[in-house]
């Protein structure tokens, strides 16, 4: 029986302790905050309460795949229900499209906005579902340390999938801008634009329109504290409010962590912690990559996010609305190309008490809204207010009703908070994007390079960004460094 450290208690790392848990080793989570789901916190004010991070509950099989491999079930732990519509998208004033969560529905929707574009819908999510099962199946569990992983059947059969990208395969399909649209946004969720990422992640429309949009009753930190329960379980340790300060070695092995101004040995360590943080806690000659190794990596946007309690109850508006009234390209430009403060910003905005009654005091709304910006922009107090501004505006004009007066309390979060509260490179929101030339084995690897039991999980490693693909990052990290312990015992 070894003694494990595990650094963060965010889905990765409460997944990982879990599966190291069950095969009876000592397992320690150390956290850096007081609560567990990294940056799936949530905050109360006023009578509201906000979940801080994720809002969207996606691929609903993989949490009860994880819960299934220890003997149970996620209704065990937390209650989800369908959205109806999954989501509705403002294209302009009066413009908008709710996603039906029924198919049949869905593809009578995409007909009235393009003949004949019902059955091309059909058509493509076959695909998407063959490729989901195959990603979910066989692919994203792999520890990528090969090419060789990635050769098989399914995948050889489908490789110009992963050279072409997934807007030129929309555009061959589907001819209206607005189906274009409503098929490239899934890819927003892997933190890369539709025209940098492989046609083969089309699987993300099977998981969006197929599969669908969930709500966690009570938000999603409920998801969160449902695995630390499990954890716990299992026999799990939890150490909370405590930051580790940096990682001890000896040769090829980290012997001991640092926290609390005390020095804490250990045979493995598995961090959930940001990557790029985690090596800056070793001596420089320990660690796998040199600083200007991040500096060249294509990271996934940050985000400015505003959390607000409306007086009263809004109009128009779905559980998850996106306002895309401005240009997809021109925004994706201002965050990769050539980074700079979006002009005319689309965002992303949810309002769970129009589900959930319990976040926010009777007769008001609960609102959550997202603007993706560039990695590493400097923001003030005087930017965040100018785009707060702006953002709920456009939402009065499409909207068609007055919000401004109703704002009863706001907070704003940005790329600063995500260094300050997660130690995020350049205050990333969602890791790296998965272009292609950063998918599976080209992506940071489980194993660290320099050290035999140190052994890495979440956004910056494999699978990629994403409240579910973190539990598969936890499963793998886990069973890289459980057959490093087997070895040692």
């Amino acid at each position: 029986m070894s003694e494990v450290s595990v650094i963060g208690a965010g889905f990765s790392s409460l997944s990982a302790a879990c599966y190291l848990a069950r095969e009876g080793h000592n397992v320690t989570v150390y956290e850096k905050n007081t609560t567990a789901g990294g940056r799936a916190r949530q905050f109360s004010v006023q009578g509201f309460r906000f979940d801080m991070g994720p809002t969207f509950y996606w691929m609903p099989d993989i949490f009860e795949k994880f819960f299934a491999d220890f003997g149970t079930s996620p209704d065990k732990f937390y209650t989800i229900h369908r959205l109806d519509p999954g989501y509705r998208i403002y294209f302009g004033k009066d413009d908008y499209f709710d996603q039906p969560a029924d198919l049949d529905r869905l593809t009578a929707a995409f007909d009235g906005l393009e003949r004949g574009s019902g059955g091309k819908l059909r058509s493509y999510l076959r695909s998407a579902r063959f490729n989901y099962r195959v990603a979910v199946d066989k692919v994203i569990y792999q520890p990528a340390e090969s090419p060789f992983e990635l050769v098989m059947p399914e995948t050889v059969a489908r490789i110009p999938q992963f050279t072409g990208s997934l807007s030129r395969r929309v555009a061959r399909s589907f001819r209206d801008a607005q189906i274009r649209q409503m098929l490239e946004f899934p890819v927003l969720f892997l933190g890369a634009r539709p025209d940098n990422t492989p046609s083969f992640y089309r699987f993300m429309n099977y998981a969006d329109m197929v599969l669908g949009s969930w709500h966690v009753e009570g938000g999603m930190v409920r998801v969160a504290e449902g695995m630390k329960r499990l954890a716990e379980g299992l026999g799990v340790r939890f150490v909370m409010d405590s930051e580790i300060t940096g990682l001890q070695t000896a040769g090829e092995k980290v012997t001991a962590i640092k926290a609390h101004g005390q020095t804490i040995p250990t045979d493995t360590v598995v961090s959930g912690a940001d990557y790029a943080h985690t090596e800056s806690l070793l001596p420089a000659r320990k660690r796998s990559f040199k600083a200007g190794y991040w500096d060249k990596r294509v990271f996934a946007p940050s985000a400015i996010l505003f959390y607000i309690g409306f007086g009263k109850k809004l109009e128009n508006v779905a559980h998850h609305t996106l306002f895309f009234d401005t240009s997809f390209r021109q925004h994706a430009r201002d965050i990769y190309d050539r980074p700079r403060w979006p002009d005319e910003p689309m965002f992303y905005a949810s309002f769970p008490t129009r589900t959930d009654p319990s976040l926010g005091p009777a007769g008001k709304e609960c609102a959550i809204i997202l603007i993706p910006i560039a990695a590493g922009m400097e923001e003030s107090e005087e930017i965040k207010l100018r785009y707060l501004d702006q953002v709920l505006r456009r939402m009065e004009l499409l909207t068609g009703q007055t919000l401004r007066d109703y704002v009863l309390f706001h907070r704003s979060y940005g790329c600063t908070d995500f260094i300050s509260d997660y130690n995020s490179y350049k205050g990333n929101a969602y890791g790296l994007a998965n272009t292609l030339t950063q998918t599976a084995f080209m992506r940071p690897p489980v194993r660290s390079k320099k050290l035999r039991n140190l052994f890495f999980t979440g956004q910056l490693t494999v699978p990629g960004p994403g409240v579910p693909t973190a539990l598969v990052s936890g499963k793998v990290a886990a069973a890289a460094a459980l057959k490093y312990l087997d070895k040692l015992n």
